[in-house]
């Protein structure tokens, strides 16, 4: 027998059918679902012919074409759910379909019978099933639900589809949650099952999911595509850019007062759209903005050939603040991964990559707290200076490995060079960078007795392994990183001059998070996006108290400490939205006044120099764990032999908190 739902029952469902026909019921309910009975009350009152035996069908070539074309992102995001499902209803008697927003169906796979049978009903691509033409189905009531739904047999409004099963399952745009189609599963009556609105459910957001993958890689796209030619743009104009559906992607820089053109169509909702000429060009978009939004330029934006997309500058008027030249396009993700707009990151930036397209600069030095992202500047100098796509990035954390082994990490070892010595012999760092970069970070700790080997390798562009008499030669850029003050360093004798000197021919100095402005923000709304995407979960929405709170905080730990926290918002937030409760206590309260009084001595103390700032964010960590020091190193991604150094070399007292 097949299980069907508790409350049907096929003759009963029939003979309220008839007497719904008839006339007869007056305002009573018919016994049948409140689902079905609503839908039965709309068609009655829409006047669909309830002997109807097959939907409408548009069937010609060039309207399939034209669906298939105007549908081509919903197709290619659903195409690997159908793939995977389709392959299993093979005998099954069950047909999956999909269909847009209108209720069209464009793509169809599953029982080869069914998928036959189900012509005959024109269930097949160019099908119309919404409701107010074929009466109540598992499409057209998901659509006018906007829920998943299961229609079963006699509960089919017309007389022609009743010996049919369906259950559909809306699909939301990710951009604003707007219902762009429906997937369904179909057959006769025996693939009831009461699971199969589960089904079709995951696979909608399976779908969903790949529609919002989709969308940011085309974000991202049409941002790097701005940059590669950013015409006569300053950071200071207003910025927005729209993808080809004139959906804003990216905005910034516009004004949000309340009698801002931009107020009512950007801040009220996400839905908002401009509206696109009909033929593939921009001369008449400017007439489409709404008024107040026309004085800008606007500049189309082309992804492998096809126009995706328009960039609309409006421009400031202000000429103080100093413009920096656009990032190369071919820098790519490693340029997309550096979030912000101020203008000491800016700085930075412009330095690395004039570094990355220089070929007489051998070596360059980052500096910055830890945590403020000096690996991102690293990966930049390797993108804008790689000459193939296979030039390798090779990084190693000086802070990580022990005295004994640093000669053989740097400079590999022959078998047998030492007590423990790989059988085989091991290449060093600098060979597995040959004809790329090497990325040295904290550099600072690197032991003062291996320096000078360094130094010879720099200078004579060749690598001796432990134990071995010849001598390699290497093509490497060096990229040292350090959150040390190095003159410092030299000053008191823990660093070489000379290698210094070699090593910091070029230096970037990365701003800390708290020097950069309005950069938390765009990082805030950047790991947001980022996390959730990664998870599948929503964006976190933040009250206004909490942005307050984010905004007063000095992030000891940099850009590092911020994308932990939106991570941790992710898994432990109590709701949308984010309050300062639910913030960790250093952000939401301030110092307490029973704080040790050293500690909050040291924490407002000004900061004068690297190493000062270190200080103060070991300390700030040490009062934000509780003194607990694996949990201290972890939040300042440190190893804990690294964090037991900086303790003495600061002179805290482990017990200090």
């Amino acid at each position: 027998m097949v299980p069907v739902a508790a409350d049907y029952d096929e003759r009963i469902t029939m003979r309220a059918w008839e007497t719904l026909l008839s006339g007869e019921t007056g305002d009573a309910r018919f016994p049948v679902r409140s689902l079905i009975h609503d839908s039965w009350s709309r068609c009655a009152t829409g006047g669909i012919n309830a002997q109807q035996s097959e939907a409408p069908l548009n069937s010609g070539k060039d309207e399939i074409e034209y669906l298939t074309r105007a549908n081509n992102d919903l197709l290619a995001a659903a195409r690997r759910s159908f793939a995977t499902i389709g392959r299993l209803l093979d005998g099954t008697g069950a047909m999956l379909v999909l269909a847009n927003g209108e209720g069209m169906l464009i793509d169809a796979i599953g029982d080869k019978k069914t998928m036959h049978d189900g012509m005959d009903i024109h269930l097949a691509i160019g099908g119309k099933w919404t409701e107010d033409v074929v009466g109540t189905n598992g499409i057209g009531t998901a659509l006018w639900t906007g829920e998943p739904v299961f229609v079963h047999a006699a509960e089919h409004f017309c007389a022609g589809i009743k010996s049919w099963t369906c259950a559909g399952s809306p699909i939301r745009d990710p951009y604003d949650g707007t219902i762009i189609g429906v997937v369904d599963l179909s057959g006769h009556p025996n693939i009831f099952r009461p699971h199969n609105t589960a089904l079709v459910a995951a696979a909608a957001r399976e779908i969903e999911k790949a529609l919002a993958d989709h969308q940011n890689a085309e974000r991202t796209r049409l941002l790097e595509a701005f940059i590669a030619s950013a015409p006569h743009y300053r950071r200071s104009d207003g910025l927005m850019i729209v993808d080809r559906r004139g959906r804003p992607i990216y905005c910034s820089n516009l004004p949000d007062a309340p009698d801002s053109p931009f107020h009512d169509q950007l801040l009220q909702g996400r839905g908002w759209r401009l509206q696109f000429p009909e033929a593939d060009t921009f001369a008449a978009l400017a007439s489409a903005l709404p008024q107040g939004m026309q004085a800008c330029n606007i500049s189309p934006l082309d992804l492998d050939g096809d126009l995706r997309g328009a960039a609309l500058v409006f421009p400031s008027g202000r000429t103080s603040k100093r413009t920096y030249p656009s990032r190369p396009p071919h820098l790519g993700e490693a340029a997309a991964q550096i979030v912000g707009e101020s203008e000491a990151l800016l700085a930075a930036v412009d330095v690395a990559c004039r570094v990355a397209q220089s070929k007489d600069v051998t070596s360059v030095l980052i500096e910055g707290e830890t945590g403020v992202g000096k690996e991102l500047f690293a990966r930049l100098v390797h993108a804008g200076s790689r000459r193939t796509p296979t030039d390798p990035f090779i990084a190693l954390n000086c802070g990580a490995i022990t005295k004994e082994l640093f000669g053989s990490e740097l400079f590999g070892h022959v078998s047998g060079a030492f007590t423990g010595a790989s059988r085989e012999g091991k290449p060093g760092v600098f060979e597995l960078a040959n004809g790329g970069v090497l990325s040295l970070d904290e550099i600072g700790e690197m032991p003062l007795e291996i320096q000078p080997f360094l130094l010879r390798v720099l200078e004579e562009r060749l690598v001796q392994r432990i134990g071995d008499s010849r001598s390699r030669p290497v093509d490497v850029r060096l990229i040292a990183s350090t959150n040390r003050d190095l003159k410092q360093e030299v000053a008191a004798g823990r660093f070489r001059r000379d290698l210094y000197y070699r090593i910091g021919t070029v230096c970037i100095h990365v701003p800390p998070l708290r020097d950069r402005g309005d950069d938390w923000i765009l990082l805030l709304d950047h790991f947001n996006r980022r996390i959730a995407d990664r998870i599948g979960g929503a964006l976190l929405d933040f009250s206004d108290p909490a942005l307050e709170a984010l905004q007063a905080y000095q992030w000891p730990g940099n850009v590092r400490e911020l994308r932990n926290l939106v991570e941790r918002l992710h898994v432990l937030s109590r709701g949308s939205p984010v309050e300062v409760a639910d913030l960790p206590e250093e952000i939401a309260s301030p110092l307490k006044p029973d704080m040790p009084a050293k500690i909050a001595e040291a924490t407002a103390m000004p900061i004068l120099s690297f190493e000062d700032a270190e200080r103060q964010a070991v300390l700030g960590a040490l009062k934000a764990e509780g003194g607990n020091l694996s949990r201290v190193a972890q939040r300042l991604g440190i190893s804990r032999p690294t964090l037991y150094r900086k303790l003495d070399q600061f002179g805290i007292r482990r017990g200090f908190v």
